[in-house]
């Protein structure tokens, strides 16, 4: 059954681990996604709903503390699915990330839609007070494209105070598996992003 977009993706704030719930335009969990903490290097795990019974994916860092990371998504059974990797001198400037399918093919790139966000958000989060209403005035925009710079998504962080949440739209038609590949890689770049704004 196809996905009805919007999705929603909203952390959970009171909770130590980083913790978020995936819910369609109608409010029908999609996923729950955990980051395990306490560890060296990236390890997120992707539940069928929030009470974790059925693992479904994981998403594994292949190597800690780089600002060139890739992460690695497997199916619960350790099947390659594909990768997301950070641009890292890229992303000084604009938020910038490569998916690749399980055959390490470049197929996508997600990249915020305007750097000048990331440099006020930046900015004023040095500034006192004015820091407390930055995740209410600064929020970033990520753009998903192929190689031709066609857009298939559009993922945004929602204005909010303390709670982190995060709107997925769909903009062009896909097909199915790179559709779910696409999510996945987003589900780790919104941990990746999650304190902007």
């Amino acid at each position: 059954m196809p996905l009805q977009y919007p999705l929603h993706l909203d952390f959970k704030i009171a909770t130590l681990a980083s913790d978020f719930s995936i819910k369609d335009n109608a409010g029908n969990a999609i996923a729950f996604v955990r980051q395990k903490i306490f560890k060296l290097k990236e390890d997120v795990v992707v539940f069928n709903n929030e009470s974790r019974s059925q693992e479904l994916f994981r998403i594994k860092a292949n190597k800690w503390l780089d600002f060139n990371t890739t992460y690695n998504i497997t199916t619960k059974d350790g099947q390659n699915v594909g990768k997301v990797g950070r641009k890292g001198m890229r992303s000084i400037w604009k938020a910038t990330y490569d998916i690749f399918d399980q055959n390490d093919q470049h197929l996508f790139t997600v990249q915020e839609a305007n750097a000048w966000v990331k440099v006020m958000d930046a900015v004023a989060g040095e500034i006192p007070i004015l820091n407390i209403f930055t995740g209410y005035l600064f929020n970033p925009k990520y753009l998903v494209q192929d190689k031709s710079g066609k857009v298939y998504f559009e993922l945004k962080k929602q204005p909010s105070f303390f709670g982190r949440k995060f709107k997925l739209e769909k903009i062009t038609d896909i097909d199915d598996s790179q559709e779910g590949l696409i999510n996945l890689a987003l589900m780790m770049i919104v941990l990746l992003e999650r304190y902007r704004g």
